[in-house]
């Protein structure tokens, strides 16, 4: 199958100037035009559902997890635009890599993916449910069940023995990352804890999001300062833990926290809520303290933006971390319509941020980031002539163009859109009781045999599997930088 732009979609694209996006930002389908040119230049770089290729794919250097998140800003931008366009090819991506077992294990991942890669497939399913996004036909695998199947495999890998608690970065035992703890595993696993408390109303999802942030807390993975860090080793012989992640902390470790903390917020009262309150706030602070420009309020990756040092030469994100303030900014859209109060401070710097990101949409077809660690070059820019994308919103394009930019980018510019009473996302996420129509199994998944100490047991390693292996860590051993791990391959 091969998506097309919707006609209208289409006629509003050529309607744009072919040497730049402009935007008034008051102007409500100024906005939306806008995204839908973002959005298109985004799907350009998708080649799933060419002939011969993998529903659900990027091409190399962009690996599985970050198609997930793609089509995770596409359920998004439906939702808040009401744009059509992509609904078949969203969903067509997300049911084939559901896989046979309906859990984000397909085939073609099973033995690499690891609990963040599988947890952003996760979420992505988790708002198409919140989002009321187009139900899948009865016989294929529905929203809510393949979150509470994941879900219910994560809880199944907690692992008490190393650290006190908390998941593994990997999944399998061959894998890089047996002995780490990462923050992003963990807070994709509070997230939907969070979340699925208040979609189906079942208090033990919200039980499980607390244990992990007391967890998180008490190894200080995030500080009295709300930082969130990146995460901790342990030795897998004395199970000593240690949290040696050093400076680094990224935006999307913070924001999925702090979209949990208010969708927890959101479903407590009392006592209760004012500590969840706290949380939101101290996390809150903490974006402002290191994610943000000091007088123009724009939202920036803090370790690639602000001239640190590496090997002699300014830090640049890689592939992976081009992304992360594209996350920063859906998760700060959705806590200020659960945690309604924060809107009056999230709002402007959403906005502040839209002006600048679109700015940065001029970059001619071809343009290509640079190869950044072992990542690859990105392929080309597909889109609109004159309508790419740049990763840093304090200048110009700077030439990083790739499906990070435009993911950041399209964020930015669609959740201005949130609060406007346009589309769905007027009414804020729904749930089972009010609107939701995804049909959910709370018992999907728990036949996951995880039985060494937070590990799945698996069917005996073949040679293939260890060469695959060997390549992966190879690749990841030399983006690993000052001693920080980042986001799995």
């Amino acid at each position: 199958m091969r998506w097309n732009v919707a006609v209208c979609g289409l006629m509003g694209l050529l309607a744009q100037s072919a040497t730049a996006i402009t935007m008034d930002i008051d102007d409500t389908q100024s906005v939306k035009d806008a995204a839908a040119t973002i959005a298109y230049g985004m799907l350009k770089y998708y080649t799933g559902n060419n002939t011969g290729d993998t529903p659900g794919n990027l091409p190399d250097p962009y690996y599985w997890w970050e198609a997930g998140a793609m089509f995770g800003a596409m359920v998004d931008y439906w939702w808040v635009t009401g744009d059509t366009s992509y609904v078949e090819v969203t969903t067509q991506a997300i049911v084939h890599q559901a896989g046979d077992a309906r859990d984000f294990n397909p085939a073609n991942q099973s033995r690499t993916s690891s609990n963040d890669d599988v947890g952003f497939w996760t979420i992505t399913a988790m708002m198409a449910a919140e989002d009321a996004f187009p139900d899948p036909p009865p016989d294929q695998p529905q929203w809510l069940a393949l979150v509470q199947a994941v879900f219910n495999q994560m809880a199944s890998r907690w692992d008490d023995l190393n650290c006190g608690g908390g998941l593994r970065w990997a999944i399998n035992d061959f894998q890089t990352g047996k002995d780490y703890k990462n923050s992003i595993s963990n807070g994709i696993f509070f997230n939907l804890g969070a979340r699925l408390a208040r979609f189906t109303g079942n208090s033990s999802y919200g039980e499980w999001a607390s244990r992990t942030w007391d967890w998180e807390r008490s190894i200080n993975l995030i500080t009295d300062e709300y930082d969130v860090k990146d995460g901790a080793h342990f030795d897998v012989t004395t199970h000593v833990c240690r949290n040696d992640s050093g400076p680094h902390v990224w935006s999307y470790n913070i924001g999925v926290f702090l979209q949990g903390a208010a969708f927890m917020y959101n479903v407590s009262t009392g006592a209760e809520q004012e500590t969840w309150k706290t949380r939101v706030d101290g996390l809150l602070g903490a974006v402002e303290a290191k994610f943000l420009t000091n007088d123009t309020k724009i939202i920036k990756e803090w370790y690639c933006e602000s001239g640190f040092s590496d090997r002699g030469h300014p830090y640049q994100c890689n592939i992976d971390q081009q992304t992360f303030k594209g996350y920063l900014l859906r998760w700060l859209s959705s806590t200020s319509q659960v945690a309604p109060y924060t809107y009056e401070r999230i709002n402007p710097w959403i906005r502040a941020t839209a002006a600048a990101a679109v700015a940065t949409c001029t970059g001619p077809v071809g343009a290509a980031a640079p190869q950044v660690d072992s990542g690859g070059i990105q392929p080309g820019f597909k889109g609109i002539d004159g309508t790419a994308c740049g990763f840093k919103w304090t200048q110009t394009f700077d030439g990083w163009a790739g499906v990070g930019a435009q993911m950041n980018a399209l964020s930015a510019v669609m959740y201005t859109l949130t609060h406007k009473g346009v589309g769905k996302a007027a009414k804020g996420p729904v749930t089972t009781a009010q609107g939701g129509t995804s049909k959910g199994d709370p018992g999907a998944g728990v036949t996951d045999p995880a039985s060494r100490g937070g590990l799945a047991a698996l069917k005996p390693i073949t040679m293939a599997d260890r060469v695959g292996a060997g390549i992966v860590t190879a690749i990841l051993a030399i983006s690993i930088v000052g001693g920080s791990v980042f986001l799995t391959i």
